[in-house]
């Protein structure tokens, strides 16, 4: 399990009731994906496209009513609230077009889905929470080649490269298919704090590390401590520790030394990494900057680390970097804006921009009938996200996407830092090889961070690691 899904997973067991869209758009509670016996793709559409309407334009297509009474089955990993606001977010399409968008969310979403394509009953589209899960498919041949069905021109207008490059895939020949569409996002790299106690003792937003730097020294001078981190999460106890090198790594080296230590080219001992693993190890070996030191890190969840920020007598740690689902974790009187806010980790080495770190939710198609191409091309628009990115918890990575959309003053300062990003990659970990990415790298990590060993020795430890044939 990737550690996106793992969150999640964590997330959801927080919400009491969870609601699924059904083919009305009205609200159910499957525990998972039924099997959906697909329609046989389509390889020409019932009505004949006007001149207004071109063949491959087809959500002009949808919109001029041309698929009205067909269904698109749909499934992925979110569920609860998420599938909710996917719902919500996909009401206009629907009512508009009459195309019937029928999600059903699976907590088991990994294995459900393998068992699925593989057994000839997949849904028209799947949302996947990574690319490396959506690869395999691909290389079967159990994948649609969007680049064959839609007009890429006004999509590459729309995505920074590296979303069109991560979207193309082997497929079965070995050669890059356009496996899928990146629909929204999730941002890490972001500072959260408590918003009142923070403003009362006047501290200002830092904007490069030198002022972060010296803004915890302004606070261990004030009687406060800096950070709040706990990176226990269960199996995937040590991503949080991943998640701060990775950040760092970005702001201290070029993103083509990122790209290379994914995938192997770049060891862990590297100059490179050792100099962003130091830069954290200098933050969380201080105890005057980190709540409760090395026992409370190692033993706290990633989740309630979050929780001495709103202590009721007082803040008792006032920063933590995360990703923009920590705010589930925060308690659920907590306003966005109000009773905490948060701010971009500053650029270290200014020559390295400001890149942005995270993941993303690309979904691909099992089979090209117009209308779930007609589907797959309005993701392409930022425009279909707006509902989802009121309510808050999604991001766009879309160019015409307007950071006013956002429904609370935090996410809009965080669309704003995204759409400004001067480079976005991949969390690094979830795309190394998974017995590395989701193993020796976290395990490593906790073990540094309890104390056991030093970081040298941990990072060679990854090194060592590292699979002969990923």
């Amino acid at each position: 399990m990737n550690k996106r899904s793992f969150v999640w997973s964590l997330v959801s067991l927080l919400i009491l009731a969870s609601l699924m869209l059904t083919a009305c758009g009205s609200a159910s509670t499957p525990a998972a994906m039924p099997a959906t016996q697909a329609p046989a793709p389509t390889s020409a559409p019932a009505v004949a496209p006007t001149s207004a309407a071109a063949a491959n334009d087809f959500v002009a297509r949808a919109m001029a009513g041309e698929f009205k009474g067909k269904t698109v089955t749909a499934t992925g990993p979110f569920v609860a609230q998420d599938a909710t606001k996917y719902a919500a977010t996909m009401a206009d399409f629907q009512q508009k077009t009459g195309i019937t968008i029928q999600y059903n969310g699976d907590k088991n979403f990994e294995a459900d889905i393998k068992a699925e394509i593989e057994g000839g009953t997949p849904p028209d589209i799947v949302d996947f929470p990574q690319p490396g899960l959506l690869a395999p498919f691909a290389k079967e041949g159990k994948i649609v080649d969007l680049s064959k069905n839609l007009n890429l021109d006004p999509i590459k207008a729309n995505y920074d490269p590296y979303w069109i490059q991560q979207s193309m895939l082997a497929g079965p020949d070995g050669n890059p298919i356009m496996a899928g569409i990146f629909e929204r996002i999730n941002v890490k790299g972001f500072v959260y704090y408590p918003k009142k106690a923070w403003d009362a003792a006047g501290y200002q937003v830092p904007t490069t590390f030198d002022q972060l730097q010296s803004l915890m020294d302004q606070m261990v001078k004030d009687g406060t401590t800096p950070w709040c981190i706990g990176i226990e999460s269960g199996s995937a106890t040590g991503w949080v520790a991943t998640d701060w090198i990775e950040n760092i790594m970005l702001r201290t080296a070029p993103a083509t030394d990122y790209d290379d230590w994914i995938a192997g080219k770049l060891k862990f001992s590297s100059p490179q990494v050792t100099n962003a693993a130091n830069i954290m190890a200098k933050i969380w070996s201080n105890p005057k900057y980190v709540y409760g030191g090395t026992a409370y890190v190692v033993k706290t969840s990633f989740g309630d680390s979050t929780q001495p920020m709103f202590d009721p007598a007082g803040p008792k740690c006032m920063m933590n970097m995360n990703g923009n689902f920590i705010q589930s974790f925060f308690p659920a009187t907590a306003k966005p804006g109000v009773d905490f806010g948060a701010f971009y980790f500053p650029p270290i080495d200014p020559k390295y921009g400001s890149p942005i770190e995270g993941g993303g939710d690309i979904w691909g198609a099992t089979n090209n009938r117009p209308e779930v191409m007609a589907v797959m091309q309005y993701y392409t628009s930022a425009q279909h996200l707006k509902v989802w990115m009121q309510q808050g918890g999604a991001f766009a990575p879309q160019k015409d996407a307007d950071p006013t959309w956002y429904g609370n003053p935090v996410d809009q300062s965080i669309g704003t830092a995204l759409k400004n990003a001067t480079t976005f990659r991949f969390d690094a970990s979830d795309l190394m090889p998974g017995s590395v990415g989701a193993g020796s790298f976290w395990k490593e990590m906790t073990s540094w961070a309890s104390g056991s060993e030093d970081m040298a020795t941990a990072l060679k430890n990854i090194d060592a690691s590292w699979p002969a044939n990923p």
